[in-house]
């Protein structure tokens, strides 16, 4: 089904041939869209924009730290330090506290109340004090002070969740994993390159079909991609290079 634009026409939008009318919310203002041909997926051209569109926004916090020391250590804790935290933030206090201590061992001569005062504002600081003891205590006693490479492992620490697992092995080690985090779950989901309900089963669907190349790169290019243009809500589709690759699932508005 074709529907004929009144106003000048922005990117297709690709709906059923069951679909009547499709409104677009579009710099404020509502517009009728025109419809074209969906392209084949290619996720080889969308991660090749990606990587071109990057350049232009910040780099996360947390890669910027993983290339700077290529310490598994600092990346496990700032990763932790990310969570529900600005990035702007978890870069600060992740300086401030590497300036004191950058060993489990250091960590553990911090006083508690010494460790909040450098973790905070990160949301939750006082929580997170007490998890990076935990941690450091743990690294010391089963694993000689070291990091773990394997996301079982890292798993069984306090507070290390999957995505942050699948980050310290990525960036942190350079082996190959898939980190899925609220981003590249909505966003793959949202493409129509997956179909999943969580970021787990997220996940498991790349791991069946993403190409390896791509696996440690994902999260990193679609935290910026997502933070800046595919937003969760009213995504910048109008002005989007690869629109015409994206089945937009579960887009109402988009600017």
């Amino acid at each position: 089904m074709k529907i004929k634009i009144n106003r000048r026409s922005f990117h297709a939008l690709s709906v059923t041939a069951h679909s009547e009318k499709v409104k677009a919310v579009l710099r404020g203002s509502q517009h009728w869209v025109s419809i074209s041909t969906m392209k084949p997926f290619r996720i080889d051209v969308i991660i090749n924009f990606l990587r071109l569109e990057c350049k232009k926004w910040e780099t996360p916090a947390v890669t910027i730290i993983a290339e700077c020391f290529h310490d598994p250590f600092k990346v496990l804790i700032s990763c932790l330090i990310s969570l529900r935290t600005r990035d702007e933030v978890t870069a600060t206090v992740s300086a401030r506290l590497f300036s004191k201590a950058t060993t489990p061992q250091k960590i553990q001569q911090i006083p508690l109340v010494e460790l909040e005062e450098l973790l905070y504002p990160a949301g939750f600081y006082r929580k997170k004090a007490r998890q990076i003891k935990d941690i450091s205590h743990r690294l010391m006693l089963e694993f000689g002070g070291q990091v773990p490479d394997d996301i079982d492992a890292l798993m069984r620490l306090n507070g290390v969740g999957r995505k942050t697992a699948n980050l310290v092995v990525t960036i942190g080690f350079g082996k190959p994993g898939i980190c899925v985090d609220t981003h590249v779950h909505r966003i793959c989901n949202r493409w129509g390159y997956v179909s999943t309900r969580t970021p787990h089963a997220t996940e498991m669907a790349l791991r069946a079909q993403l190409p390896p190349e791509y696996w440690i790169s994902i999260n990193e290019l679609l935290v910026a991609f997502g933070q800046n243009h595919c937003t969760p809500l009213s995504p910048h589709c109008s002005t989007c290079r690869i629109s015409g690759y994206c089945s937009r699932v579960g887009v109402s508005m988009f600017r």
